[in-house]
């Protein structure tokens, strides 16, 4: 049976066909060194071809994207990895914080020095895509692709906002830090998938849910589970850019650029701060591409249908 994926652009529609494995994809866990531990990942597809590289959202883990690679054809590498104290990697050490964005950008770097990789195709959702914004603005000659899920960039929070935030952040991470592993709720099964799916508030369907929590928990005592996250990742608006930095940033891309956007996508995102920053990336790079699909901040995981087609197009320049 052949799976037939209608893709529309702006002067035509084509058809890719794409024959999918009767086995379906496999993957390959793997643990890249870090000086605070591992950074655990999944690589799919072939190993002797250097991949792109997937990038999560906050609270998240590298299973976010199985269902969409699970339609891409097989002989695709995508190393999907998780981020430092999300799924299996290492947490970074206690009385540190997470500068996620910042945290984010140096592991990147990390692992493609690991692997000596050049020209890098990366591919993130939220706070995988702003790590993946901040990699290419940093290195544009060293990266040759971006694909971007329904985030642009680094969140933009009014700098009255973040200073009035500031002291109950370094309070709530010197209670985090005081946390033992013994101190942590443990659910059942259903009961943690309750949890996840009520904290969504609906724009994550049950099934979404399960497949995050494969590397999202695990179990201990009782038959009951604890999340696998560092719960220091709550505090997580240090250190943040302002409008002008990002801008700064934008001006910089220079590699093929997709914007997948989510609509309604993630309703609380300043996004009018984003179209500008998306028109400062559309001048400084020559393949500026922008696309629009119907779905939560989470649509290429409740229904990945709508997004492949569109990275299909564009990270295998398919003509129509």
């Amino acid at each position: 049976m052949q799976i037939i994926t209608e893709v529309k652009t702006e002067k035509s529609f084509c058809k890719l066909i794409m024959e999918p494995s009767v086995s379906g994809p496999s993957f390959e866990e793997i643990q890249i060194p870090v000086p605070f531990g591992f950074v655990s990942g999944k690589w799919w597809g072939p190993k002797d071809k250097q991949p792109i590289i997937a990038i999560h959202g906050w609270q998240d883990n590298a299973g976010t994207f199985d269902p969409l690679i699970e339609l891409l054809p097989k002989d695709l590498s995508i190393l999907c990895i998780d981020l430092p104290g999300h799924g299996r990697s290492s947490h970074i050490p206690l009385g540190l914080p997470y500068y996620i964005f910042w945290d984010g950008l140096a592991i990147l770097r990390r692992i493609v020095r690991h692997y000596n990789w050049r020209k890098v195709s990366i591919m993130g959702h939220s706070l995988g895509a702003a790590i993946g914004f901040l990699y290419a603005a940093s290195y544009p000659d060293d990266t040759e692709m971006l694909i971007s899920i329904d985030t642009v960039a680094p969140v933009i929070f009014d700098p009255s906002e973040i200073v009035k935030n500031t002291g109950p952040n370094v309070d709530k991470l010197i209670y985090y830090d005081a946390l033992g592993v013994d101190k942590m709720p443990s659910y059942k099964y259903s009961d943690m998938i309750d949890l996840v799916v009520d904290g969504h508030h609906g724009t994550l369907t049950r099934k979404s849910c399960e497949i995050l929590m494969r590397r999202g928990m695990y179990r201990v005592k009782d038959n009951k589970y604890l999340f696998s996250r560092d719960i220091r990742l709550k505090v997580n608006r240090f250190a943040l850019p302002s409008f002008d930095i990002t801008n700064e940033f934008a001006k910089q891309i220079r590699c093929r650029y997709l914007m997948i956007k989510a609509v309604p996508g993630r309703v609380r995102d300043n996004w009018s701060l984003f179209q500008s920053i998306l028109e400062t990336i559309k001048q400084s790079t020559s393949d500026f591409n922008y696309v629009e699909v119907e779905g939560s901040h989470h649509v290429h995981l409740n229904d990945a249908s709508k997004v492949v087609p569109h990275i299909l197009h564009f990270f295998l320049n398919v003509t129509c």
